[in-house]
């Protein structure tokens, strides 16, 4: 086997390098060490670059692998030391806001990063297993199983794909070209596909490097490639980012100091459309007094226009929704959560006795609700943690015109939680073609235009309103029409391709 080259030493040096590398403690250190710097290639450093050479890394440590379990082991570290370094903010609202001893709350962030790193041994040994000759192929392969794994912890335990290899590829890399066409798994695939080509690739398999040129250069072009139109007349907008701390949020005493700071920052920014944060009023939606809602509204309608609340919805003592409510001159429309944060929203089964978290019992809402009809716009609400799952967001589209995100991330403190989900509402924003609204509590409140890039942003906990004009977009992309299905696709054509094409499939027998 032809040593990689994706370093620039000697080639000497280098196959002597990567010898002592493939040596077991050496490479299953350096597996969860390249883990752990993944996080770096997302936000808030967002260094796109660093992510394809750690995939490589562990493309090679896979292949030289002396047995599948030694391969699994290899896997299995690089995925917790990615989760245990990428959702750490997890431990942040178990100990902080849910009341828990810094023992307590470090249990069930250790096991939701093993949860999530369930399909990473499933990866190494598997593609050792079943590791086919050809270098072209096991490329193919290792992206295949990557996509895999992703699908499926996007759906496992209701999904958690926070983290998938695809947000790291955001603009300005030139991967991101795929996210209209296959949405963030397709990302994904394509980065684990051009890392491998970086490994299989050497002085005398120039070819392969070429591949991931191309691979480079084919989503380069396509980010240039605009799939959906301006629709409708600009609309002035007013994004509310109230800075409420998550621990005096709910004190009765400071009830009417957070009715007064939204209702003044309205007051003083009149829009179109104005969105406040998930949840910003704290307290029931019938408990409100009638007569604030009707100032609320009556602001709103000032400049003919319409505002969306986050607040809560109920329909008895036990079954209560995270919710947005509409006021305005629409007739007032209402949309419920229907993803919900575990160790947030809700305890997973047999957890119920962890969390001290006020509110923690919520109800899930169907997936699929219409978009609120706000003027000339069709708006798609999503709150918080649902701009995770991309088919849901493209549920009602075409239809809708804008997407709006309503977000409190205050219960995970200054952490990477804020920056992360920007990221991911920006994968969002690309998939769809559509622009998108972001109004949080505590940061980050942002305008992001249809292809991905953030137009403006607030400082994090800060108060402060964001205004900006923008446009509806009409059209589909290729994503909105089949969803994650592209990805499941790419799932079976690659493991034909490179595993049962030719009818005799080329595989090697690695059982040890």
């Amino acid at each position: 086997m032809t040593a990689p080259l994706f370093f620039s030493a000697p080639y000497s040096r280098l196959r002597a390098f990567s010898a002592r590398l493939q040596q077991g403690r050496a490479a299953a250190l350096l597996s969860a060490l390249a883990g752990g710097l993944g996080v770096l290639s997302f936000a808030p450093l967002e260094h796109f670059w660093i992510m394809p050479f750690l995939l490589a890394l562990l493309f090679h440590f896979l292949r030289s692998a002396e047995n599948w379990r030694q391969a699994a082991w290899r896997a299995t570290l690089f995925g917790l030391g990615l989760f245990l370094a990428g959702v750490s903010w997890v431990y942040v609202s178990m100990y902080v806001y849910g009341g828990l001893s810094m023992v307590m709350a470090a249990l069930p962030t250790l096991l939701l990063c093993f949860v999530l790193a369930i399909g990473h041994p499933a990866l190494g040994g598997l593609f050792h297993y079943y590791m086919p000759e050809t270098p072209g192929r096991q490329a193919l392969f290792y992206a295949g199983l990557w996509l895999s794994i992703e699908l499926l912890r996007g759906w496992l335990f209701t999904g958690f794909p926070w983290l998938a290899l695809g947000y790291s590829q955001t603009p300005p890399s030139p991967l991101a070209g795929f996210a209209p066409i296959l949405g963030v798994y397709g990302v994904s695939f394509f980065t684990a596909l051009m890392s491998a080509c970086l490994v299989c690739g050497s002085r005398k398999r120039l070819g392969y490097w070429l591949a991931a040129l191309c691979i480079l250069l084919s989503g380069w072009g396509l980010r240039h490639y605009a799939w959906t139109e301006p629709a409708g007349d600009p609309v002035r907008v007013a994004l509310i980012q109230g800075n409420v701390a998550q621990g005096q949020k709910w004190l009765p005493e400071n009830f009417l100091y957070t009715l007064n700071l939204y209702r003044d920052l309205i007051a003083q920014h009149p829009a179109q459309l104005t969105i406040l944060p998930e949840t910003a009023i704290p307290v029931f939606y019938d408990r409100i007094d009638r007569d604030y809602l009707r100032e609320l509204k009556s602001l709103a309608m000032r400049e003919n226009g319409n505002l969306v609340m986050g607040v809560l919805t109920r329909s008895d003592a036990k079954t209560y929704w995270n919710s947005a409510v509409s006021l305005g001159v629409a007739p007032s429309q209402a949309y419920s959560k229907s993803h919900l944060v575990p160790f947030g929203e809700y305890a997973p089964f047999g957890f119920d006795w962890l969390l001290n978290i006020p509110m923690a019992s919520f109800s899930s809402a169907p997936v699929r609700q219409s978009p609120l009809v706000l003027g000339d716009q069709k708006v798609a609400i999503n709150i918080c943690f649902e701009d995770l799952f991309g088919h849901t967001l493209a549920a009602p589209l075409p239809e809708a015109t804008l997407l709006v995100n309503m977000s409190n991330t205050a219960w995970f403190g200054r952490s990477l939680a804020q920056s992360q989900q920007l990221q991911i509402a920006r994968m969002r924003a690309l998939e769809t073609g559509r622009v998108m609204l972001r109004a949080t509590n505590t940061g980050m409140t942002a305008v992001i235009t249809p292809d991905g890039v953030v137009q403006d942003v607030l400082p994090q906990f800060t108060i402060g309103v964001l205004t900006a004009t923008v446009r509806g977009y009409a059209g589909v992309t290729p994503y909105i029409l089949w969803g994650d299905g592209g990805a499941l696709l790419l799932v079976l054509l690659s493991f034909y391709v490179s595993l049962a094409l030719p009818a005799r499939a080329s595989v090697v027998a690695c059982r040890a």
